[in-house]
């Protein structure tokens, strides 16, 4: 097999990062050795693009030395080696230097690959306020009065206006600034990530004072938040003049607002920090907010100043390189119980009020909801309690139906009338099994005539009359019908149709997906928001199988069918849902990034990360249910979406409302992702 799939780089990623050597001011030539040194390690870890602090050749703490041409010399033959050095190193690094152009001196930062020098940015904001007094020594980059210049024999531009490409990954295109660049209010950065730079670089030297780290995290992660973009911090560390400041080595690399990577801080070592940044998902996201393009549009002027510089390296395409991030398996459940505390808060709240909204803007007072005894009815169920709080009104106003049919199980029917109990709520019981097995004589069905034919006709008769009685029961009562399905039943098309469960007055779950009910449920429950007695009855329900009981089987006690058998686990369905959803990537990247969550942590093979379930697949069983969701999102399932009911959207992961982040076409074809499918190993072998 190929290496290619378990490659990042295949997968629209590019490992980058950021150096913090050792330096000694005023010695170019240890300097250079020292950021060779931690250049040629980023190289073996397969690195394509690597950053060195702020004039990291002379160090930022020269002073008037930067006057003196024995150290602006030495600093072009520091250069000079590394350039050198660079015929051998599969990447591109970016070096700070002073350098002395048309009689003016500049704060630069010298970009460098495969033996030849890209170009040079000059700093465009010179602070001169507080402990700094750059403008003493350097000129802003627009005193400039050319736009290129000639270095070590090679005239190569020299401009805060130029891009650097690399031709044989084109989704990298980075822009380097320098130090206070960032600080201000329109940082030059701003302009080129909209002229197409998806990496953002700053050289800082930065000294350190109390509170100054927590800003530069603010301000790194909130520019690459605004730009779309991956941004890579750097600055000073040890070795550093200590005359009237202290250094701390801070490096930072974000993505789109998120940490990937930080350095230990104050450390007496040299230190290399990575990230394997998603740059396909950081163009997705350009390309799908749309006030992205109007920017573009509306500084065409400042966006067409910029240049790119197309450059190429041997990057490590054909060799096994795995991702060196943290792949959360359960993307809408955050890992940290503090974070999903918050989360499920939030999302409950939401659901809340939009139910207690809808309530008051119709001036309904009662709703009805089906109560099966399972995860959704009982989520939904806490749904309308908080909401009939929050109105002021009796939770009698829920009028509660449980439903058995043909296959209902004695411990779900119980946990059903148990929850009605402990919420208050109005409850009744109504066996649909009479009037099914009328519906089955009517049309024929051999289950009528004693035949134990349990087919898709046989099970949706019962949902079918469920829904019914639902409805009529809302007419005659005057109440809404509350849908409780959730996001992957509707992605995976699981609900029936019409007059089933896929058909409500209004769904508070269709944007929760079943991995986030659970822990909702769970978090109601440890919470103590139902007492205890129902605490213990929905700690029974998250202990429950996931089944919708509609075929009968053996046992009374515990559902027969297993949901999951058939359209496979909620965990890897819920994955493929993520990031099919919310950022339409290829069924081949969506493998790789269930490989690195949810593969061997045990083999070596992959980063370990936190995780919340001790479940591990392997490629095969990936592929597998990657097909089942393929198929019945694309091909099965679009025409139940398009006419679902009103429902709240809880995240930013995405919903399936035809209203908002999902219009398709319901006979569209699902060839294009099952031939992609294909594509895929059946083994990830080493």
């Amino acid at each position: 097999m190929s290496n290619r799939f378990l490659n990042l780089y295949s997968h629209g990623f590019a490992r980058v990062a950021v150096g913090i050597p050792v330096c000694k001011v005023a010695v170019p030539a240890y300097n250079a050795e020292r950021t060779l040194e931690l250049a040629r390690k980023a190289a073996e870890a397969g690195t394509a693009l690597i950053v060195f602090p702020e004039l990291g050749l002379s160090a930022y703490t020269c002073d008037d030395l930067f006057h003196q041409d024995a150290l602006l010399d030495a600093c072009k033959t520091a250069l000079a080696s590394i350039v050198e050095a660079s015929r051998q190193l599969p990447l591109a690094m970016v070096v700070g230097m002073p350098l002395r152009v048309d009689h003016l001196l500049f704060n630069c930062a010298v970009v460098v690959a495969d033996g030849r020098i890209l170009g040079v940015v000059p700093k465009s904001y010179l602070p001169n306020y507080g402990e700094f007094y750059e403008a003493r020594q350097f000129n802003a980059a627009d005193s400039a009065t050319s736009d290129q210049v000639e270095l070590l024999g090679r005239v190569v531009p020299f401009s805060p206006t130029t891009l650097f490409s690399a031709a044989n990954l084109p989704l990298l295109r980075f822009h380097v600034e320098i130090c206070e660049d960032l600080w201000v209010p329109i940082p030059p950065s701003s302009f080129a990530t909209l002229a197409g730079a998806t990496v953002l670089i700053n050289l800082s030297a930065s000294n350190i004072v109390v509170g100054k780290s927590g800003y530069r995290h603010q301000l790194v992660s909130q520019q690459s938040a605004r730009c779309l973009s991956a941004y890579l911090y750097t600055s000073a560390g040890k070795g550093e003049s200590s005359t009237d400041m202290a250094w701390d080595g801070q490096a930072l690399i974000y993505e789109n607002g998120s940490l990937l990577a930080e350095s230990e801080r104050f450390s007496d070592d040299p230190h290399l920090i990575y990230a394997d940044v998603d740059l396909e998902r950081l163009s997705r996201e350009r390309m799908r907010a749309s006030t992205f393009g109007d920017s573009v549009r509306r500084h065409r002027d400042e966006v067409s100043r910029f240049r790119t510089v197309s450059y190429a390296v041997n990057l490590p395409f054909d060799r096994v390189l795995p991702l060196a991030r943290n792949v959360e398996r359960f993307p809408y459940v955050p890992s940290d119980q503090k974070r999903r505390d918050e989360r499920c808060s939030e999302v409950y709240n939401i659901q809340v009020q939009a139910l207690v909204q809808r309530l008051s803007a119709s001036g309904i007072k009662k709703v009805v909801i089906g109560v099966s005894g399972g995860l959704d009815s009982t989520h939904a169920l806490l749904v309308c309690a908080k909401a009939m709080d929050r109105l002021g009104l009796p939770r009698t106003n829920i009028i509660g139906i449980t439903m058995p049919g043909f296959a209902t199980s004695d411990r779900t029917l119980k946990q059903a009338r148990q929850l009605m109990e402990v919420v208050g709520c109005s409850a009744s019981e109504v066996d649909i099994r009479p009037s099914c097995l009328q519906m089955l004589k009517d049309i024929g069905h051999p289950y009528a005539e004693g035949q134990e034919n349990y087919d898709v006709t046989f099970e949706n008769v019962q949902a079918g009359e469920r829904t019914s009685h639902l409805f009529r029961i809302a007419n005659f009562r005057g109440g809404i019908v509350i849908g409780t399905g959730d996001l992957s039943e509707l992605a995976l098309g699981w609900c029936t149709y019409g007059v089933g469960d896929q058909m409500s007055h209004y769904n508070v779950n269709a944007s929760v997906p079943k991995t986030l009910i659970s822990h909702l449920v769970r978090w109601v429950a440890e919470t103590g928001q139902i007492g205890e007695s129902g605490s213990d009855v929905l700690q029974g329900v998250l202990d429950t199988e996931i089944s919708p009981e509609l075929v009968p089987g053996k046992s009374k006690n515990q559902p027969e069918q297993k949901t999951e058998s058939v359209i496979g686990p909620y965990e890897l369905q819920d994955f493929n849902l993520y990031y099919t959803l919310r950022f339409g990537f290829s069924p081949s990247k969506v493998a790789f990034l269930s490989l690195a969550a949810w593969g061997d942590r045990d083999a070596g093979n992959w980063p370990e990360g936190p995780h919340v379930a001790r479940n591990e697949y392997d490629l095969a069983a990936i592929k597998h249910n990657l097909g089942i969701f393929l198929y019945r999102f694309f091909k099965l399932s679009q025409f139940k979406r398009t006419c679902m009911p009103n429902a709240p959207k809880v995240g930013s992961g995405g919903s399936l409302s035809p209203r908002g982040d999902w219009r398709a076409p319901s006979d569209s074809e699902a060839t294009v992702w099952m031939e992609n499918l294909k594509t895929i190993p059946d083994q990830a072998e080493q």
